[in-house]
This record gives structure tokens, C-alpha cells and sequence, in this order.
């Protein structure tokens, strides 16, 4: 589940990147893959059984679609700090600190207790992204727009509890919540993506294989709703944020394998990094054994 997780939003995140610069239009893009998406969710409801679980919410529709306005908001926020000239490093760095937004949300919400080797590996594998995705810190700056970014993490931080609670309080299903959130999402990308004229623009018969691609987007997409809300029913979010930081590390190597991009020192170095923290992480049941009650005799 962990690595299905990474490998769809690996390839969503490259194919997304791809159609959003050749429609110019982050509005139309999102808008296109969410459509294919949903056709994809469709047919995946239609075979299970669950598509009349969507008609069944009642009052539980009202989170369903909060759920939905975030996974929105967030794309929206990150996309005006690059729109009010963010730099790309800045803008990845401050999107990355939802993994600290969580580890502290966590302790806050839940009253869970987060170790040293928790948050040494947290950071660790934070700073060998930032590594791994090539950023010169002395050249990061900040402005006031790029509080935008802050918020898309903020948004990404709320939504994965949003979407945990309405799985463990309110007994939503991955698949339900999936279908809503790409719905609601799809009707918000499309009202910009009209109003501003983008699908008009559109001229998908200059780019080979245009639809492959968006139906590619569409799957990665859907993979990245079963895996990942599944994921979070199953573990903390901290720990589902965490493998998330494993995308550059993955992308970085299939970059190397199949796209001829050489591997710099400190890229190697950033993997080594990521993959030190996430030992960490890993070794914590090892690091910190649960103290358990000795069994009482009879007597």
C-alpha cells in the first residue's frame, strides 16, 4: 500500500507537470485529469458495488464536500505563490513543511508522543529531499506572497485529518470519500478553467499522445485515492506524510535510469539522507520498546 502510494503520485506529479505546461493552464489540467478521473472511479465504484453508497451520506455529505473544497484550495494556494512570482525553490521548501504541520498537529489533536528519533528522522528525511530536488538554500528568499505557500501546506495538513476522521469517526469508505473529493474538485477546477477561457484554448492535436496522457493522469490519480486514504486508515498521518517524502528520491532515480539525467554529489546525497531518516523511522519500535505490564501469578 506504502509503495502504491508513492508510485501513483510519482507518475501523477510528472504527468500533471507535463499537461500543465503544455495547456498553459494549471485550471484546464487539473480539470482534465479530475474528468478522467472520474470515469476511472466510476467504472472502479460500478465493479465493487459501492456506487450507490454515494446517495446513502445524509449529513456525513457536508464533510465530504470540505473534504473536497481543500483538496481544491490546496492546489489553488500553491499555484498563486508561483503565479505572484515565488521561486520554485522557495515554493518547495515552505510546500514541505506539512510534514512538520503534521508531526505537530499529532501531538496536539491526537496526544500522541512523538520521540527525539521521531522528529530527528522527520528532519532528516526533509532536509535530503530538499537535496535531492537540487535547491541552493543561499539563494532562497521570502516574500509576502509566498505565505501562500504556507497555506497549500496548511491545507494538505488539514485535509489528511479531515479525511482520517471521517474514516475512523464517521465510518466513511476510501472509495465513497474518493468520489466525492474528485467531484467536488473537478466542478471547482472547471468553473475557473471556464471562466477564464482555458478549455477554449485548448489544442490538444499538437501534443502526440495527448489523451494517453490524461487518461495516464486519470489512473494515477484514482491509485493515489484507493492507496492513500486506505493508507490512512491504516497508520498515523505522520507516518503516511513521511513515505510521501520518498516521490523526489523515486523520481530521482527513475530520472537516472530512464531519462539520462546524471546524478549530482549532493542528489546521491540527499537519497542517503532520506533513506537514514527513514531508518530511523523505521527502528523506532526497536528504539522504543512498549513497556509491558509483567503477568501476574497465581497465587
Amino acid at each position: 500500500m506504502i509503495a502504491g502510494m508513492v508510485i501513483a503520485w510519482t507518475i501523477y506529479y510528472a504527468v500533471s507537470k507535463f499537461m500543465v505546461d503544455r495547456t498553459g493552464s494549471p485550471y484546464a489540467a487539473g480539470f482534465l485529469l479530475r474528468a478522467a478521473a472520474l470515469v476511472f472511479l466510476t467504472v472502479q465504484l460500478a465493479a465493487t458495488g459501492g456506487f450507490k453508497d454515494l446517495f446513502r451520506q445524509g449529513r456525513a455529505t457536508v464533510i465530504l464536500v470540505i473534504i473536497g473544497v481543500f483538496g481544491f484550495l490546496l492546489d489553488l494556494f500553491a499555484n498563486l505563490g508561483y503565479a505572484n512570482g515565488g521561486s520554485l525553490g522557495t515554493g518547495t521548501a515552505l510546500l514541505k513543511t506539512d510534514v512538520l504541520m503534521v508531526n505537530l498537529l499529532t501531538v496536539a489533536i491526537y496526544r500522541k508522543r512523538l520521540y527525539a528519533t521521531d522528529w530527528i528522522g522527520s528532519i532528516l528525511m526533509l532536509a535530503g529531499v530538499l537535496l535531492v530536488l537540487g535547491l541552493d538554500f543561499r539563494e532562497l528568499s521570502f516574500r509576502p506572497t509566498d505565505l501562500f505557500f504556507i497555506a497549500s501546506a496548511a491545507c494538505v495538513t488539514a485535509n489528511a485529518f479531515i479525511i482520517k476522521a471521517a474514516q475512523d469517526r464517521h465510518g466513511q469508505k476510501a472509495d465513497t470519500i474518493s468520489y466525492y473529493n474528485n467531484f467536488v474538485v473537478l466542478l471547482l477546477f472547471a468553473a475557473f478553467a471556464i471562466s477564464r477561457g482555458d478549455l477554449a484554448a485548448l489544442k490538444p492535436s499538437e501534443t502526440p499522445g495527448f489523451w494517453w496522457l490524461v487518461a495516464l493522469g486519470g489512473l494515477a490519480q484514482t491509485g493515489i485515492y484507493f492507496f492513500y486514504y486506505r493508507n490512512l486508515k491504516r497508520h498515523e498521518v505522520w507516518i503516511v506524510k513521511l513515505w510521501l517524502l520518498l516521490m523526489p528520491v523515486l523520481s530521482c532515480i527513475v530520472g537516472v535510469l530512464f531519462l539520462n539525467e546524471e546524478p549530482t554529489v549532493w542528489k546521491l546525497v540527499g537519497v542517503g539522507v532520506v533513506l537514514l531518516g527513514a531508518t530511523v523511522i523505521l527502528l523506532r519500535s526497536k528504539l522504543h520498546p512498549e513497556n509491558k505490564q509483567p503477568k501476574r501469578e497465581d497465587a
